[in-house]
């Protein structure tokens, strides 16, 4: 991290970077709960889009970027003459939401506005950047809903995007939209540089607890080459306590196994998982809440109930999976009971069940690739557990530098 550039931010990027529309002003005191949330859009839309006059406009968004009552803001947008959109950027799983994990839509028209959708997956530096020139555009809009975890790759899409407009000679507009599990505070492990990848690009904590147009003040002023130009649209009616069913929102699944709030709550922990042999829950009702494997029984339960994590209970559960790990073989786990919302903690609890599963299955194995290590952003959790670290142990290793990311993302907060 680069503390140095933050001058330059008091000194330019800020004058940017928060900037709230003169027709809808945006306030960082907290907001009284009896003003209802409006989103970025929201306010940009009431704006008579002020921000985007005069401007083409292409906006990166997939299905989760709707308005209270459901239209889609690319529809929304193309119909209203106040704005000029010429283009739609499509990232991981695509613009409507087709793909599954690891897949996009790839370029195509969209066959009810017909504009012209172009894929991001995969793309970033010059060949994002060019994606932007050849479209025309002179404004890049972002509104996609985050989950709140590192891992979750449409952050990086934001942040490959803010740095591919900067080459590209782009504006670029954020629309903010609620953190869904709060954005109270950072937990967990912070990605060290040298295991960068699309699920982690810089050094950010494992929950971030930080809104996009947040995310994108911090990606501006600490890891961008050089700060894009950048507004954020901010949010009126958002406090950081909040989670996603205060809100008043819709929710729309940002990925297909991404299906509830509740999953959100739960992802930023249990997607460790992903990093195992065990199966995470993918090709169920319960992604990410649901754990197990062949030869897992009850004994998993006992062990993880024993724990006493904050704000959670464990369940004994058997599900088949109808696809990914395990598909179609009735399997052994648990199934994760948040109690106690403002307790728990979703990367100390993730961590207390891969301990407690290799404790109780002789099966439990790492990935082959260490993939545990890119979701982690270390080694440390996966050599602490191997040699025998209880839960509370591996989370002690990373609270100097959790608390070195704590003291650098307060500079970016922009609610009460």
């Amino acid at each position: 991290m680069r503390p140095s550039r933050r001058a330059l931010l008091t000194a330019t990027a800020t004058a940017t970077a928060t900037t709230a529309l003169a027709a809808t002003p945006t306030t960082l005191a907290t907001t009284s709960h009896a003003n209802p949330l409006r989103t970025g859009f929201e306010q940009l839309q009431a704006s008579g889009y002020a921000a985007l006059q005069g401007r083409r406009v292409g906006v990166v968004t997939n299905p989760t970027g709707v308005t209270r009552d459901v239209r889609h803001i690319v529809d929304v947008m193309h119909a209203d003459p106040h704005v000029e959109l010429t283009a739609v950027f499509g990232p991981e799983h695509g613009f409507r939401g087709t793909a599954q994990a690891g897949g996009s839509e790839g370029r195509y028209d969209d066959p009810a506005t017909g504009l012209p959708v172009y894929d991001t997956y995969l793309k970033s530096g010059k060949p994002l950047a060019d994606v932007f020139t050849a479209s025309g555009v002179d404004t890049v809009v972002f509104d996609i809903q985050d989950v709140g975890a590192r891992f979750y790759t449409y952050i990086w899409t934001l942040y490959d995007c803010m740095e591919a407009a900067r080459l590209a000679g782009k504006r670029f507009v954020v629309l903010d939209r609620p953190n869904p599990v709060t954005g109270r505070a950072a937990q967990g492990p912070v990605l060290h540089k040298e295991f960068a990848s699309f699920v982690g690009r810089q050094p950010v904590a494992q929950a971030h607890g930080m809104t996009v147009a947040e995310l994108a003040r911090l990606f501006n002023g600490e890891f961008l080459a050089a700060p894009v130009e950048l507004t954020t649209v901010l949010m009126s009616g958002w406090k950081r306590s909040d989670f996603y069913d205060a809100s008043g929102l819709p929710w729309v699944p940002p990925s297909p196994n991404m299906p509830t709030a509740d999953t959100a709550l739960v992802y930023s922990g249990t997607c460790l998982f992903e990093g195992t042999n065990l199966s995470e829950g993918r090709g169920t009702t319960r992604p990410f809440e649901l754990l197990g494997a062949e030869g897992i029984d009850g004994r998993w339960a006992l062990e993880a109930n024993g724990l006493k994590v904050p704000g959670a209970r464990f369940r004994e559960a058997y599900f088949a999976p109808t696809f990914s790990k395990f598909q179609g073989k009735t399997i052994g786990g648990v199934q994760i009971h948040v109690h106690d919302r403002a307790a728990y903690d979703p990367v100390r609890t993730g961590i207390a069940l891969l301990v407690t599963a290799k404790k109780v299955w002789s099966g439990f194995a790492w990935r082959s690739d260490n993939w545990i290590d890119k979701l982690t952003g270390s080694t440390s959790v996966r050599t602490m557990i191997d040699a025998g670290a209880t839960a509370d142990e591996v989370v002690a290793a990373w609270q100097d530098e959790l608390k070195a990311f704590r003291r650098i993302r307060k500079e970016y907060l922009l609610y009460g």
